[in-house]
């Protein structure tokens, strides 16, 4: 495929180069293929620990301890755009049908934090209620919009709290560790890196104050050259009216690349949009500490084996059980097999019983033992076995990103490539296809050991629609 001057010029600008497009094209015109699932994984066949409450209080006090003398980081992907939460309220105002959510919505708008903000008149009607709403959250990232309101009436204190607020109060209760630092890194869009910057001047300070820690906050962007180039339904590149072809960020797959510029002995990932009131945040606080203590646990014993091996004392057919037992890979019992997968990556992920229908989640795939599997991933031949799944993923992780020897792994060196997916979409009008890259928490992490562990319902809370903030867990 030829390209431009200009059209090269475009490609080094997102730090892209023109053997890049071209391999992304070739994945258009290819696509990637399913996994290859056996069976979900469940607490009957071991795919899944559960915990009962003596396990779970020492696998709190394994990470409470450890948390003193190392460094702790929670992993806030931030960049999502309020737009699609406020889906309903504009469909209402484009054709004038009030749709359930949009009802709701406007029957009860002043059970909702951004009530007083709206300061509307007291004859407003349900449109003027969601014109309100979408002209002022419609083009906000959504961790800036406020979800929960506090009446501390014991210190007269009437506050709002935005998500990013409620991960600073999460931080302070889970994520403090060495000089009693709560370190918390948000992914934002780039356009909206000073609104977050001056909410944080803001309320840091008299977080700290309130919680007695010392907060570390950072901030990185999507790096352009994890963008992917739009295509034309014969997978040709799609070109604007004045010739420039069109690039689009890669999903939330891209951001391994900030993951992999973190520098802490454990990370929390958890989403901008999955919080609740501090009322109701005793699960997410207990199981979260849980989750890292089984980390630790494991991490321990592959440390052990590893430094067993390099001293030539291991008994290599215990180490071999312990991998098929732990992560279900079937590996051979010698060194430099077990060694090359016991010094990987390692992550323990929370996984919430479902309610709904069942979709992706944790499954075992074969050859590479157990995986987190989005619906996208998975075969229209395959969907029997996705449908006796009995858990979902709810992006709930906890993460050791150092070997043995105290360095970190490059992370990138553990993404499965073969995981994008490839979407239709349109740009002005006209049809495009546009491809994500492997997923953070599946293609993307799919070299990383693995370990999943039952969650309660109670620590997933994401406000998906509009409507999800009048729900108990939102309401204090």
């Amino acid at each position: 495929m030829t390209f431009s001057d200009q059209d090269i010029q475009q490609i080094i600008k997102h730090g892209l180069t023109v053997e890049d497009v071209e391999n992304q094209i070739a994945d258009f015109v290819r696509g990637f293929p399913y996994a290859d699932i056996v069976e979900p994984a469940t607490i009957a066949n071991g795919g899944i620990q559960e915990l009962n409450y003596s396990a779970r209080q020492e696998y709190i006090k394994t990470y409470q301890e450890y948390a003193k003398n190392h460094a702790i980081v929670k992993f806030v992907p931030a960049s999502g755009a309020a737009t699609r939460m406020l889906r309903d309220l504009f469909t209402f105002i484009d054709t004038g049908e009030l749709n359930d959510v949009a009802k709701k919505v406007c029957e009860h708008v002043q059970m909702l934090a951004m009530y007083d903000e709206l300061k509307l008149d007291a004859n407003a009607t349900d449109i003027d209620i969601a014109r309100a709403i979408v002209n002022k959250y419609g083009n906000m990232p959504k961790g800036l919009v406020p979800f929960h309101t506090y009446n501390h009436e014991h210190n007269g204190i009437d506050e709002v709290r935005t998500p990013v607020a409620e991960h600073l109060f999460e931080g302070a209760k889970y994520a403090v560790s060495k000089d009693n630092t709560v370190s918390i890194h948000f992914t934002v869009s780039p356009e909206h890196h000073d609104a977050f910057q001056r909410l944080l001047d803001k309320i840091v300070p008299e977080y700290a104050s309130r919680f007695g820690v010392k907060y570390n906050i950072t901030m990185s962007e999507q790096e352009t050259s994890t963008d992917t180039i739009a295509v034309n339904p014969d997978n040709t590149p799609f070109r604007t009216p004045d010739g420039k072809l069109v690039f689009r960020p890669a999903g939330h797959g891209a951001l391994i690349n900030n993951l992999n510029n973190i520098d802490a002995d454990i990370i929390f990932i958890k989403n901008i949009d999955n919080v609740c009131t501090a009322a109701a945040a005793d699960d997410t606080i207990e199981y979260k500490q849980v989750l890292a203590g089984v980390l630790i646990s494991i991490q321990s014993k592959i440390f052990e084996y590893l430094r067993k091996i390099d001293d030539e004392k291991a008994d290599l057919n215990n180490i071999a059980r312990f991998i098929k037992d732990t992560f279900g890979i079937d590996v051979g019992a010698n060194k430099t097999e077990l060694k090359a997968v016991l010094n990987r990556p390692l992550r323990v992920c929370g996984m919430v019983k479902n309610t709904g229908a069942p979709g992706g989640g944790p499954f075992w795939v074969r050859g590479s033992g157990l995986q987190i599997i989005e619906s996208s991933q998975i075969a229209p031949a395959a969907r029997d076995i996705m449908n006796k799944s009995t858990h979902f993923n709810p992006v709930d992780l906890v993460c050791s990103v150092c070997d043995y020897t105290g360095n970190k792994f490059n992370l990138i060196n553990f993404i499965d490539e073969n995981t994008g997916f490839i979407s239709d979409k349109s740009y002005s009008g006209h049809p495009i296809r546009a491809m994500e890259r492997p997923g953070l928490w599946n293609g993307a992490m799919a070299r990383w050991n693995t370990i999943f562990v039952e969650v309660p319902g109670t620590t997933f809370t994401p406000v998906k629609t509009i409507a999800d903030l009048l729900t108990l867990a939102h309401n204090d």
